[in-house]
């Protein structure tokens, strides 16, 4: 509402110079105007904190972030709004970490603190009140958090159950594809019985084919054997990959890595009104 009643302002005065300024004085007035609104629009109208099913795009006065919900570990409030995400590179395979700050949504700690002192001077008891007061009355109620406060604390839970969810969507993923996509072991051949060996008749058969079984036991448990069990062993690798093979997740853009862009229209809102005033001036 505010941004409307000032563009509404700007548009008068504009046409308030348009029709009566013919100076340069009225000129530098109206490019002042214009660059106030840019800075008015990238301060104060465009931040913003954009929730989805697919993740959260925070809006900053000159960078937008945009990430999965696997990728938000928490969120939590500080001076503003603070998402902690943490997302595996593409191209280089290492795990990244970065604190996001969303301009968008302020809270004040200093009123909080204030607000957890009244609350805790009134739950106590009535007797030791009023002897801290030095009187009967009744003690003043708490004030009630600020509608920003409230819309923060709003924000923060709303940001905090969806990326717990996704949490627990993505370790359930991790711990069942890779089960059900493992790859079956190759059967290796049989080994084949030494040329040497010949049926032994007597006393001695019965060491000899003990030696035999031996001989094929460890045949069977041999080198080949031993290399496609640690083939079939979970990497790091594999568990990303059972993550973005999931058909819960597959679709959902749940693991989109953390994108951070500059945004043109915010910087051409600042940089063109301030080279319009600069012209102006050096007339």
């Amino acid at each position: 509402m505010v941004w409307w009643v000032w563009l509404l302002f700007l548009a008068a005065n504009l046409a308030d110079i348009a029709v009566q300024g013919r100076d340069h004085a009225s000129a530098v007035a109206a490019a002042i105007l214009v660059l106030v609104t840019g800075f008015a629009y990238v301060a104060a109208q465009r931040p913003r904190v954009i929730v989805d099913d697919a993740g959260v795009t925070i809006k900053n006065p000159l960078r937008d972030y945009r990430i999965g919900w696997a990728g938000v570990t928490k969120a939590d409030l500080a001076d503003l709004l603070r998402v902690h995400c943490a997302w595996d590179s593409q191209q280089d395979g290492k795990r990244h970490a970065k604190i996001v700050s969303a301009w968008a949504v302020h809270y004040s700690r200093r009123r909080k603190l204030v607000s957890e002192n009244r609350a805790r001077r009134a739950a106590q008891p009535r007797s030791f009140r009023a002897m801290s007061r030095g009187s009967l009355g009744s003690p003043p109620p708490p004030d009630p958090s600020s509608a920003s406060e409230a819309e923060a604390e709003k924000v923060l839970r709303l940001i905090s159950e969806r990326a717990t969810g996704a949490q627990v969507e993505s370790l359930w993923a991790a711990g069942t594809v890779p089960i059900s996509g493992a790859r079956a072991v190759t059967p290796t051949k049989a080994p084949k019985a030494p040329k040497a060996a010949r049926a032994v008749n007597g006393p001695g058969a019965s060491g000899a084919s003990a030696a035999g079984a031996k001989t094929v036991a460890n045949s069977a448990t041999g080198p080949d054997t031993a290399t496609a069990t640690a083939a079939d062993a979970i990497t790091g690798a594999d568990y990303a990959a059972g993550l973005a093979a999931s058909p819960g997740l597959a679709g959902s853009n749940w693991l989109e890595p953390l994108r951070s862009t500059w945004n043109t229209a915010a910087l051409a809102a600042l940089i063109i009104p301030a080279l319009i005033v600069l012209i102006v001036a050096l007339l």
